[in-house]
């Protein structure tokens, strides 16, 4: 949900070209339609599909491996979460990098919020700082790309109300880390949307299966 409220976001001011990358998720195929879908939905002719399946060999998330549970019962602020993929946005950020250089884009815009789950630490406001100097330090001397992260500081309730107020295409997005036909409504991912979207005072367009936390979606 988040990376399509920065996608609508930025189709307001520039011309986008987008990102999806395949790492060995367990709802790959699910997120590459809502990618699609939100790429028509915004007119977007520039798409590049990646596969980085070596988080898949590396292991170590619940979200990449299998023998790892998907949490459902939260996360504290110093917990370091189930979920969390080492190094991936470190990784996603260096094709984007790369593929900016080429196609000489200004600006690459992500969706990292570090209010709703403090423990991923490739989402910490010093981290996108590190990496932008990163960039300057790493790329041609003509080069002026910087990483956007409009999303950093606000609540997921705060997200939606956003979204909603630009027109973001909410419906078209996947946020389940479990399930592929309907969203679980258990998981960490869709208990934090359930909760930005009651929060909100909206109701969800996403179906999700019945159980804790989904009978006010």
């Amino acid at each position: 949900m988040d990376s399509c409220v920065v996608a609508a976001l930025a189709a307001r001011n520039h011309q986008l070209a987008m990102l999806h990358v395949s790492y060995g998720q367990r709802t790959w195929m699910r997120e590459l339609r809502a990618f699609n879908d939100i790429c028509d939905h915004l007119d977007v002719k520039l798409r590049l599909k990646l596969n980085m399946n070596h988080f898949a060999l590396i292991g170590g998330s619940s979200l990449t491996d299998p023998s790892i549970p998907v949490p459902e019962g939260g996360t504290t602020d110093t917990d370091i979460p189930a979920t969390y993929v080492p190094f991936r946005n470190a990784t996603l950020l260096c094709a984007a990098v790369s593929w900016a250089e080429i196609i000489r884009a200004g600006k690459i815009f992500i969706g990292v919020n570090e209010m709703d789950i403090p423990g991923y630490p490739d989402c910490r406001p010093e981290f996108i700082r590190a990496f932008n100097q990163l960039i300057k330090t790493g790329t041609r001397p003509q080069t002026n790309i910087t990483i956007e992260t409009p999303l950093s500081g606000l609540k997921k309730s705060d997200i939606v109300r956003l979204g909603i107020a630009i027109s973001a295409p909410l419906e078209k997005s996947w946020s389940c880390y479990r399930s592929e036909d309907l969203a679980c409504g258990t998981c960490d991912s869709c208990r934090l949307r359930l909760s930005g979207f009651r929060d909100a005072g909206y109701r969800d367009p996403v179906i999700y299966r019945e159980g804790p936390g989904t009978q006010d979606r």
